[in-house]
């Protein structure tokens, strides 16, 4: 059998972090999921990634399988466990579907602490879905609830907490939520991805929101304090005179939630006034002629 490279499948260093090696297998699952990914390996890969991060993250598997890396085996190359290998036997816990051959000789083969041929007790799979939420639950946090379909074709729902200051793509993992274990092995986890819906005033850039502000002819040129609507409220905002169009004017600490903060980026935007009146058309007229020498594309 061929000896796997437990750090090269997931694509971390060998000295990368539980947080680390937790990353980037929500990645490749992300990306191989079968359900998701109809390329011919994708199924194998996803495979090859619960197996790594099934024994980098348990510290026993990893302390035996580093031992044997730093005899020399690397990825590839032809392998058989060392005499008198003690790695045999040692409790795991299955994020779901086989595992290859060279899992198993190192740690358990089949029928493995109970007999060869008797089931082996396995933890059911993690299964992946994702929830849209909007961009104020996001910045609140709260709770939402989520329709899920099973295996069965039965739908349950569940209540699902959303951590204040949330980002696109981040994924909430629901523990015990997943498929069923096997020979009385606990359940698998779900895995939500999130995503946060388009709003209408207000766009995300990082943890920093953005909010496009409409002033008149006269609040630019003059200045103005005016209202400004923010995820957690209306405040006021100066506006220096002789703003233009397109000037973005910054709000410290009024974006997403987080360790740091993000802010609120208010982005002028000068709208003139359509002349109803005779009186109006007179006042641009004026304007016209008091500014006869300004040239806007110069």
């Amino acid at each position: 059998m061929e000896f796997k490279d437990y750090y090269e499948i997931l694509g971390v260093k060998p000295d990368a972090t539980e947080a680390e090696i937790k990353s980037a297998y929500r990645k490749l699952a992300r990306k191989y999921h079968p359900d998701k990914n109809k390329e011919a390996d994708a199924e194998e890969k996803f495979k090859a990634a619960n197996e790594a991060q099934e024994v980098l993250l348990d510290a026993d598997k990893r302390r035996s399988y580093d031992q044997l890396r730093a005899g020399g085996y690397r990825g590839g190359e032809s392998f058989r466990p060392p005499p008198g290998w003690q790695g045999q036997g040692q409790p795991f816990n299955d994020t779901g579907g086989d595992f290859s051959d060279f899992f198993e000789s190192l740690f358990g083969g089949r029928g493995a602490g109970g007999g060869r041929g008797q089931p082996r007790a396995r933890r059911g799979r993690d299964v992946q879905a994702s929830v849209q939420i909007d961009l104020k639950t996001a910045f609140d946090g709260g709770r939402t609830r989520l329709s899920l379909q099973d295996a069965s074709g039965g739908e349950r729902v569940l209540e699902v907490k959303i951590p204040a200051g949330i980002q696109p793509g981040q994924v909430i993992r629901l523990a015990g939520q997943g498929q069923a274990g096997v020979a009385g092995g606990p359940k698998g986890d779900l895995l939500l991805e999130v995503g946060i819906r388009e709003d209408a005033r207000f766009r995300l850039d990082g943890r920093n929101v953005v909010h496009v502000l409409p002033i008149s002819p006269w609040e630019a040129a003059l200045g103005a304090t005016v209202p400004v609507p923010t995820l957690a409220g209306t405040v006021d905002l100066r506006i220096p005179a002789g703003s233009q169009s397109g000037r973005k004017l910054r709000l410290k600490g009024r974006g997403m939630p987080g360790t740091t903060p993000g802010d609120q980026l208010v982005e002028l935007s000068i709208r003139a006034p359509h002349p109803e009146t005779s009186a109006q058309t007179a006042a641009y007229e004026a304007l016209r002629k008091h500014f006869k020498d300004y040239d806007p594309r110069k």
